[in-house]
């Protein structure tokens, strides 16, 4: 609100000076001695005005009208360095507190379908630790774009057709034999991870000596029995996580309706593909794309390239006008070779983008601990859940920028004190919960008089609440969800310094009852925030 205020007090400046429209910003002042917020709508528009910087700031400041500020400065090149009344601020306060739970970022995505598609881990075994940090990503960035108005849809991909399903079934096969005291081997590059023993023994309990060899037969029922067990182990451990998909769809759907096949016949018809070495190529690079890619195997196959051009294909007639795929950074040369197809289809520019993270490691001690999928080496995500709780495994997970490597500090995550980020932030939540319980008072916040505010620390929350929807927009545009961490952080930092320096309760009548106000509008974005990151809002610790 801040900013859009005075974005319209400089433009209202600058029309009076019956110059040609310019694009500038205002920004928040990194220091107090700036004033509060600073902008370049000068060095923006002196080529337009034929004129200095400065020379044109002096312009536009004395164009200014209103009593919006107690100072205006202009400094360095030409930065014109504005500082509010309080009024101004205290304007601002009860917008929020009139806005409620609508308090947020624009409204820019309304009537825009726009699918989430994230984890899409193959039904090979259970989550691990560092699915868990897509799952949280995915998450949180699908609920950052509901904010902004889009129609958003949460979808898992599962990958249950192909060469890693077939090892699944012999491995499960192996360990089912295991059960019975033969020495059957893991094939190579199987899986030999501890939970196909528990579905091993199961299906021994089940039905028996019933699968000696490992033919058609008993690969198709350990095919079967290892995908749908494996799939509600993943939708158990994502429910722990506090992650629900509104959309389940299976690769195998997209075979059994010959999706795939349509899909390389419509890339030949825009020739888009050739053949060599007995198969057949995606030109990807004369569209965009780093390297071609194969899309048919010389045996017949299609690559997971082919069935995902298939799945996109897909996505476009169920009517999204934009799609976001969270992945790993390793899927950079595949996900170039996907833009470079849609290209060839002539679809939209913007219909599908990436969120690209990097992965996780567990430290503990200071050292890290070593993981490995197919070795049966890892750390289970509901493991990691059961122990920690959810809230604490989804703040950790987000808290850093995607495209770092995330050290997640297994011992910091245990701390229960307010050395832990997830509580620090919880606490000042329920703190000011507790405040209200014990007033003796029952106010109406929208209706209190906010000029007792008057401390510099009860302005600078102010400015720090009417900074969070611009927030929840960067995070959701950027893919930046961790800018929602740290501003979360933040804030209750800022709330905890000033509680320590201003007592609420027991003050007069009209300070206390601002307080309170102000209190309420910090509640109320702490709750916002923390039900973006999927996190719970304490009333009592």
């Amino acid at each position: 609100m801040l900013t859009t205020s005075i974005e319209r007090l400089l433009t209202d400046a600058w029309n009076k000076l019956k110059l040609p429209p310019v694009a500038f910003s205002v920004d928040p002042s990194e220091r107090p001695e700036y004033g509060d917020f600073s902008s370049n709508i000068a060095m923006a528009g002196a080529k337009v005005a034929g004129s200095s910087p400065r020379d044109l700031a002096a312009r536009i400041v004395a164009s200014l009208s209103g009593d919006a500020f107690a100072q205006v400065e202009i400094a360095g090149p030409g930065f014109i360095n504005l500082h509010l009344r309080p009024k101004m601020i205290h304007a601002c306060l009860k917008g929020i507190l009139n806005s409620g739970s609508a308090f947020g970022p624009r409204q820019i995505g309304t009537g825009i379908k726009l699918q989430v598609e994230f984890v899409s881990s193959n039904p090979t075994g259970p989550l691990t630790v560092g699915h868990g940090r897509q799952a949280v990503l995915g998450d949180v960035l699908a609920s950052l774009y509901a904010c902004l108005g889009y129609d958003v849809t949460r979808e898992y991909y599962f990958n249950d057709e192909g060469h890693q399903i077939d090892l699944l079934a012999q491995s499960l096969w192996a360990r089912y034999r295991q059960e019975f005291g033969e020495e059957a081997a893991i094939p190579e590059q199987g899986y030999e991870g501890d939970y196909l023993i528990d579905i091993a023994n199961k299906v021994k309990e089940e039905v028996g000596d019933a699968y000696p060899r490992f033919d058609d037969k008993a690969s198709a029922f350990f095919r079967e029995r290892g995908v749908s067990v494996i799939k509600q182990m993943i939708k158990d451990d994502l429910d722990q996580l506090g992650v629900e998909f509104d959309n389940w769809f299976s690769e195998a759907d997209l075979h059994r309706r010959g999706e795939v096949n349509a899909a390389l016949e419509a890339l030949k018809e825009r020739g888009g593909t050739y053949e060599q070495d007995g198969a057949i190529w995606l030109k990807a690079e004369e569209n965009g794309g780093l390297k071609d890619s194969v899309l048919i195997r010389s045996d017949g196959r299609p690559t997971y390239l082919m069935v995902d051009i298939a799945y996109h294909i897909d996505k476009f007639r169920r009517g999204f006008a934009r799609v976001i795929d969270v992945q790993g950074a390793d899927h950079h040369v595949e996900q170039s070779s996907m833009q470079a197809a849609l290209r060839i289809l002539g679809y939209p520019q913007d219909f599908l983008s990436y969120g690209v993270h990097q992965f996780v490691s567990i430290v503990e001690a200071g050292k890290t601990v070593r993981m490995s999928t197919r070795a049966g080496r890892f750390i289970l995500l509901r493991d990691l859940t059961s122990e920690l709780g959810h809230d604490v495994v989804r703040y950790f997970m987000v808290a850093r920028k995607p495209e770092t490597h995330l050290r997640f500090d297994l011992d910091l995550a245990r701390a229960e004190s307010l050395d832990n980020p997830v509580y620090y932030i919880q606490y000042a939540h329920t703190r000011i919960a507790s405040i209200f319980r014990k007033a003796e008072v029952i106010i109406d916040p929208r209706e209190v008089d906010l000029a007792p505010l008057q401390a510099a620390a009860e302005l600078d929350l102010i400015k720090q609440l009417d900074s969070f929807p611009q927030v929840v927009e960067e995070a959701a545009l950027r893919f930046a969800p961790h800018l929602l961490a740290e501003y979360t952080l933040n804030l209750a930092r800022a709330f905890h310094a000033y509680y320590a320096d201003y007592r609420v309760l027991g003050e007069q009548s009209e300070v206390m009852q601002a307080r309170l106000a102000l209190l309420a509008a910090v509640q109320s974005v702490f709750k916002h925030s923390l039900d973006i990151l999927g996190m719970s809002t304490p009333e009592m610790m």
